[in-house]
């Protein structure tokens, strides 16, 4: 119930400060809206290659492939393999992700350990290339040599904390 109404009522409290301190609330608006329009038209080129990229990948049957490939590395250093998909395509998008974390669980349950470890992946880990293109794109920020790697390693570092800790906390 609150929070049908949180939004409304902040929305009315910005407004409230806005017209007690003066200001041509409706101009503000208008002004907002325009610069996330530009902002929009910045990242719009980055984002519709990087979503195309993904779907190609997951259409081709690439994923699988990688998947396949790479499935014996992941037992060894206590990985479930079945989560590759989604270890592939998290970095990538996180629409994607979800989905793949969303097969995951559909097809072997919510409380099974891959469930359980792709919930966790999902929450530990960030869609690297996505936030990298938009943010450093919106900010101008064209040199990008050192925060990817740095950025995949975080991630790899994420996907195995996932892995390990829910196999310590739910066996």
């Amino acid at each position: 119930m609150i929070a049908d109404l949180l939004i409304p009522l902040i929305l009315a409290v910005c407004a409230c400060a806005a017209l007690r301190r003066r200001e041509n609330v409706y101009d503000a608006l208008t002004d907002g809206a325009a610069k996330g329009l530009r902002l929009l038209i910045t990242i719009l080129p980055s984002l519709i290659i990087l979503l195309t990229a993904v779907n190609m990948l997951r259409a081709s049957g690439m994923l699988d492939r990688l998947s396949a490939a790479l499935g014996p590395l992941c037992r060894g250093i206590g990985l479930p393999p079945e989560t590759l998909p989604l270890i592939l395509v998290r970095p990538f998008s996180g629409s994607a992700a979800l989905a793949v974390g969303a097969d995951l669980m559909r097809q072997y349950g919510v409380d099974s350990r891959i469930g359980r470890t792709a919930a966790v992946m999902l929450g530990s880990t960030e869609t690297t290339f996505y936030t990298v293109s938009v943010y450093f794109s919106a900010a101008g920020i064209s040199r990008t040599r050192y925060v990817i790697p740095a950025a995949l390693l975080a991630d790899l570092t994420g996907f195995a904390a996932a892995a390990l800790f829910t196999r310590l906390f739910f066996g």
